[in-house]
């Protein structure tokens, strides 16, 4: 199974879900997809579509999905990571609407230089990228929480 997780933002974010369901028409992805959408509206009738689910039920289709295509939410890929899954990470783009900003590109490129997740900038290389992932071996995720706790706690020791 293919799992989708587009977050909680208020902004449409239908470019991934057309190149999923193209996709899917054309015969290039077989697997069963689900979609978290949050506000979202797309109606595509090859894809189980559900706005929002409590963190339990997320997680249980984070374990049983082969691959997740998701935004670039922290909180989602450090999930997904953790749990050494294949990760499939599309940024949200500012010029689409998708968000006020570009940071989600800077996002993606962290997590794709340190060979956590394949990046996809361009949904029209959505099949080329799904080929990339049958290969793909992530890297364990290391997180570097500990290191900002000792600096708070340094800080706040030296207060």
């Amino acid at each position: 199974m293919i799992l989708v997780l587009l977050g909680t933002q208020d902004k449409p974010f239908e470019r991934i879900l057309k190149a999923i369901s193209n996709s899917k028409k054309k015969g290039n992805i077989k697997d069963k997809i689900i979609a978290q959408v949050g506000c979202t509206t797309f109606n595509g009738n090859n894809i189980k579509i559900f706005d929002f689910v409590s963190k339990e039920e997320i997680e249980k289709l984070i374990d049983d999905a082969r691959i997740i295509i998701t935004h670039a939410g922290v909180g989602t890929i450090t999930e997904c990571v953790n749990k050494g899954k294949k990760v499939i990470v599309v940024p949200r783009l500012k010029k689409y609407g998708e968000h006020t900003n570009d940071h989600q590109l800077q996002i993606t490129k962290e997590f794709s230089e340190k060979g956590y997740v394949l990046p996809l900038y361009d949904e029209r290389n959505l099949n080329k990228v799904l080929e990339q992932v049958k290969t793909f071996k992530p890297v364990k995720y290391v997180s570097n929480a500990g290191y900002f706790k000792d600096k708070i706690k340094e800080y706040i020791d030296n207060i």
